[in-house]
C-alpha cells in the first residue's frame, strides 16, 4: 500500500471517528496527532492525512451540500456512516486537491468502500464521485 493510500485510509478513519463521536474532525485529528507523539507504538500522522482532513474541514458544509444534492434517493443522515465518510473525503480530494488525478481519487475511494463498507457501497461511491468529476469545474466555481 502506498504512503498516499495509507494517508487516505487514516484520513477516512479520522472522519469516521469524528462522525461517530459527534466531534469535529479537527479535534479528532488533534487527538490522533497527540496520541502519536505520546505513544511509541503509534506511527506519526502523515502530512497528507493532515492536509486531507484540514481541507475537508474547511469545505465540509459545501461538500455535504453537494452530496445531499447529487446522491439520488440518499439522505445524508441515512447514508451508512462509512459511505458518508468515504464520499466526503473522496469529494474533497477529487474537487480540490489538484495534485491528485481524478481517476486516482475515485479509485482510492472505491477501494476504501470495498474495505470498510457494504457490497453495494463501491458502486455507489464510484457513481457519485463520477458525477462530481463531470461537474468539477462548476462545483469548484460555486464553492471556492
Amino acid at each position: 500500500m502506498s504512503a498516499r493510500s495509507k494517508a487516505r485510509k487514516r484520513a477516512f478513519q479520522i472522519l469516521f471517528e469524528a462522525d461517530q463521536r459527534g466531534s469535529s474532525v479537527e479535534s479528532v485529528l488533534a487527538d490522533w496527532i497527540r496520541h502519536a507523539r505520546t505513544d511509541d507504538r503509534q506511527p506519526p500522522v502523515n502530512p497528507y492525512t493532515i492536509q486531507l482532513v484540514e481541507g475537508y474541514a474547511e469545505r465540509a458544509a459545501r461538500i455535504d451540500e453537494l452530496i445531499a444534492t447529487y446522491a439520488i434517493d440518499w439522505d445524508l443522515d441515512r447514508m451508512p456512516a462509512a459511505d458518508r465518510g468515504i464520499v466526503r473525503l473522496g469529494a474533497y480530494e477529487l474537487i480540490w486537491e489538484d495534485e491528485t488525478p481524478d481517476a486516482v481519487a475515485i479509485d482510492e475511494a472505491v477501494e476504501l468502500a470495498k474495505e470498510f463498507s457494504t457490497d453495494d457501497s463501491p458502486a455507489f461511491v464510484n457513481g457519485l464521485l463520477g458525477r462530481f468529476k463531470e461537474l468539477k469545474p462548476s462545483l469548484r466555481r460555486d464553492g471556492h
